[in-house]
């Protein structure tokens, strides 16, 4: 069985190789080409959960699963959110073929999934970034959202605000573009076209007063039912479009609030990202509307992005 760690996923898994991947993957997703199940939680205690998230590629395609923990209180001690396995099966005689480190599959395929989003729902003259968050996804939220849009200034936002400040350094010097700390949530989002937010804020943190006409944002850090970074009247607002339409009826934080206060109800979640790629559902409708892409993440993206490394690992 081969064994990819997390260095080889760091080495071999750029942008420019994971985006077109997640991209097919949530076309093939929405048409129905895949197989998979909404994902288990099992809460561990006070921001603990392990996930279980099964699926298949279709036909004789790779199937397996992920196996993750998330554990927000690691951020807090400089260490990663997300720890797990990516399990690929042969789909022809269903031998387990490969194991992959889940936590570098999924800080950049989930990263790439809100860059293929930005693409699809963004403005097309968007070029300021504002970041809600200081974790990993931070980081790998610039770089993708870099990778579709020539990005002039970036804002960083974390409750920390030494964190917020290094990790402003830290992109500004990788990506050659104007990155700045700001003291606070509305300050951040005060100019921008693409908002990301990628925390593990349990009550909302952006609210809709503060967002421009226009802007296209991420909402990424929640991943249940329960923890929200946005606040309903935002979620009402928008053009709401998700990873799985099935999944965020089920366990995306922010509508579920949204719903239970008579703000929207199941027609809000207007469709999927994979149907806007196909060009069977609208995007973006005009320049000055709020469009939202909720991602909760999906095993179809991680096992398209594992299977690509699979496909191609050099035996040591």
């Amino acid at each position: 069985m081969r064994f990819i760690d997390a260095a080889e996923v760091r080495a071999r898994l750029t942008y420019p190789l994971c985006i077109p991947i997640v991209r097919n993957a949530m076309i093939a997703f929405s048409r129905g080409e895949t197989r998979q199940l909404l994902r288990s939680i099992i809460p561990l205690g006070a921001g603990k959960i392990f996930g279980i998230m099964p699926g298949a590629l279709g036909g004789e395609a790779l199937f397996g699963a992920k196996l993750v923990s998330i554990f927000h209180d690691n951020v807090l001690k400089g260490g990663p959110s997300h720890q797990g396995v990516v399990v690929l099966f042969d789909g022809k005689t269903g031998a387990p073929v490969c194991i992959v480190d889940g936590g570098e599959i999924t800080a950049i395929r989930t990263a790439a999934a809100s860059a293929v989003a930005t693409d699809a729902l963004a403005r097309p003259d968007a070029t300021r970034l504002a970041i809600l968050g200081s974790g990993v996804q931070a980081l790998a939220h610039a770089r993708a959202i870099a990778e579709v849009r020539a990005l002039s200034h970036i804002t960083v936002w974390a409750r920390a605000s030494d964190k917020a400040a290094r990790l402003a350094e830290t992109i500004g010097a990788e990506l050659a573009v104007a990155t700045v700390a700001a003291p606070s949530v509305e300050a951040a989002v005060s100019d921008a076209q693409i908002v990301c937010t990628v925390t593990g804020a349990a009550e909302p943190i952006l609210l809709s007063q503060w967002i421009k006409p226009g802007t296209h944002l991420n909402v990424v850090g929640s991943s249940v039912a329960g923890p929200a970074e946005i606040d309903e009247a935002l979620v009402a607002r928008a053009r709401f479009i998700a990873d799985s339409r099935e999944g965020v009826l089920a366990q995306g934080g922010e509508f579920l609030r949204a719903k239970q206060t008579g703000l929207v109800d199941d027609a809000h979640v207007v469709g999927e990202i994979g149907e806007v790629l196909a060009g069977t559902l609208e995007g973006r409708q005009s320049p000055d509307q709020v469009t939202i892409y909720k991602s909760l993440g999906h095993v179809v993206q991680d096992l398209a992005a594992a299977g690509a490394l699979y496909a191609t690992a050099v035996e040591p």
